[in-house]
């Protein structure tokens, strides 16, 4: 993988912060060629096991997966995008319309990584896709006339993690883990769920990613809401951030707690319990590992912590990567965990929840979204020590 060049920018109020990037966009895409070449033989691999002649691609998660970091959204409010790429016996395009062309093949590196441009006009329909693939069996990652629709053996081709986007998924963890820190924060009593949601957005921003998810809750609403979109209610003590924050295509994910003043020890306890359930679920989250065995351990875990029902509030989370949660678990899950896989699990306890991503190493998980001089509960597993994040009294 390549070097990362590392600068200082100052803000406002004297205060400075970390940015890391890459060098030339060029140079990306040039160290990323043997990234590329790997994924293309998963791809041909897949058509020939599948008796493809070609395979399209046309959601944002697969098209940011194959060209290694890709951007091909506008609207971030949905998996599709602007452009798909086309892999066939013949040649490997990307398809899209003149407004987006040059962006994309300047600004993306499709043009740096050897793709064929095939551009319609904006206010014209695309005939590209049928006049390449005439003929050969097409398989595709959206419904597409004539195409065998295989989104969901497709979307696992992205699951395991090559070294470069290890490297690049540890940036976006380390974005996400300092911009919630720092909107958490900069909570005060006082402030709008979205308000606080607007910090936490900014945060992510200006570090270059982007906030896909950001759920706000304060005080009774913590103990009432599982997915807390922000509303006009104001904090009086207690703050819950989450945030999703999306770079190169990849998704971290993290849960922070603020409280002004000393927590009261019922929540405390429940904050203590959490910490032992997540950390039993990272203990657990090794190579070879089934899905639904972590997931029982874990329920067995909330049980023994006192909160035996609450796992059925909500989900536990599962596997991270191109999407905040490419699947998630149930005790009938049939995946088993594989080396450098992502994993962000959330387990919760109402008005509390311990929330970060990791990367599964051959022993031990990395945890990725660490905040930086964040106050953390020690939980030792088996004697390995996972710090999960405490509630920030102010």
């Amino acid at each position: 993988m390549g070097q990362f060049s590392k600068r200082r920018s100052t803000i406002s109020g004297g205060r400075y912060l970390l940015y890391y990037q890459f060098g030339s966009q060029e140079a990306v895409r040039r160290e990323n060629m043997g990234e590329l070449e790997a994924k293309l033989k998963r791809v041909n691999d897949f058509m020939k096991a599948r008796g493809l002649g070609a395979l399209l691609l046309a959601r944002s998660a697969n098209f940011a997966w194959l060209s290694c970091g890709g951007g091909s959204h506008i609207y971030t409010a949905t998996d599709g995008g602007v452009a798909s790429l086309l892999v066939t016996q013949k040649g490997r395009y990307f398809i899209t319309n003149n407004i987006e062309a040059q962006r994309l093949l300047e600004e993306e590196g499709l043009g740096a990584q050897g793709w064929e441009l095939r551009s319609a006009p904006w206010h014209g329909a695309s005939t590209a896709v049928a006049e390449l693939t005439k003929g050969l069996q097409l398989g595709s990652d959206v419904p597409w006339e004539g195409a065998q629709e295989l989104s969901g053996d497709i979307a696992r081709l992205r699951w395991s993690l090559l070294d470069e986007e290890l490297g690049r998924f540890r940036l976006v963890g380390k974005l996400a883990g300092e911009a919630i820190g720092e909107a958490a924060r900069g909570v005060r009593p006082g402030m709008s769920e979205h308000q606080i949601a607007g910090l936490l957005a900014q945060a992510v921003w200006s570090r270059g990613g982007v906030p896909v998810v950001v759920l706000v809750a304060t005080d009774q609403r913590i103990f009432t809401r599982r997915h807390p979109l922000p509303t006009d209610r104001k904090m009086e003590r207690y703050a819950m951030l989450v945030v999703c924050a999306r770079r190169w295509g990849l998704v971290a994910s993290a849960t922070r707690l603020v409280h002004k003043g000393k927590v009261a020890q019922e929540v405390r306890d429940k904050a203590k319990a959490v910490a032992t359930i997540d950390a039993v679920f990272m203990s657990a989250t090794k190579p070879g590992a089934r899905v639904a065995d972590i997931f029982r351990r874990a329920v067995a875990t909330y049980a023994q912590t006192g909160y035996a029902e609450e796992w059925q509030l909500h989900h536990q989370g599962g596997l991270a990567g191109y999407l905040p949660r490419e699947y998630i678990a149930t005790a009938q899950s049939q995946e088993v965990v594989g080396l450098h896989q992502a994993f962000a699990w959330n387990p919760s306890i109402t008005g509390t929840k311990s929330e970060d991503t990791i990367l599964v190493g051959e022993k031990v998980p990395e945890i990725i979204t660490a905040t930086p001089d964040w106050p953390t509960v020690a939980v030792s597993i088996e004697g390995q020590s996972f710090p999960r994040p405490g509630i920030w009294e102010i």
